[in-house]
C-alpha cells in the first residue's frame, strides 16, 4: 500500500503543481482557466484535496464540497477525482477515497456521493472495488 500525504490547498503555487494530473481528467481545460475555476470554486466552499507521494510529488487530486439535500443529507460531493496515470493501482486512488470518506465523516455526513462519466469504466470498476455503489443516473441539458 502506496503511503501517501494528503492535505487540503488553497494557493496557486500548489494548484499549478497539482494542474498536470487535474489536466489527465479536465484536458478542455489549460492551466489558466483551471486556476481562475478552482478560485471561484473555493470561494464558494469547495475544497482542493491533493495526495502527495514521499518525494512531495501530486499523485492524486479531489475537488469536493459539503452539500445537504433533502434526497440523501448531508454529504460530501466529489466534483472530481483524479488519479496520475502514471501511477494508477499504486493506491493513490484508494487513499484519497478513503481519506475524503473519513472526512465526510468527521464533518458529520451521512453519505459520499459522485457522478463520473460513463466512457469512464476504468474509474467505475475502481469505485466499484471500493464499494460504492450506482445509484442514480445523472440527467442533464446544455441550456442554449
Amino acid at each position: 500500500m502506496t503511503t501517501a500525504e494528503i492535505r487540503t490547498i488553497v494557493g496557486d503555487t500548489e494548484l499549478r503543481a497539482v494542474w498536470p494530473v487535474v489536466s489527465q481528467l479536465r484536458p478542455e481545460f489549460d492551466e489558466a482557466r483551471f486556476l481562475a475555476q478552482m478560485h471561484r470554486q473555493i470561494a464558494e466552499g469547495c475544497r482542493a484535496t491533493v495526495a502527495y507521494d514521499a518525494q512531495g510529488v501530486p499523485r492524486a487530486f479531489a475537488c469536493w464540497r459539503v452539500m445537504e439535500m433533502l434526497a440523501v443529507g448531508l454529504h460530501v460531493y466529489v466534483d472530481d477525482l483524479i488519479t496520475d496515470e502514471a501511477v494508477r493501482g499504486q493506491g493513490y486512488g484508494k487513499a484519497m477515497l478513503d481519506w475524503l470518506k473519513a472526512e465526510a465523516k468527521r464533518l458529520g455526513c451521512v453519505r459520499l456521493q459522485l457522478d463520473s462519466g460513463t466512457h469512464r469504466q476504468d474509474a467505475h470498476a475502481f469505485y466499484l472495488r471500493e464499494r460504492l455503489r450506482i445509484e442514480a443516473f445523472h440527467f442533464g441539458v446544455k441550456l442554449d
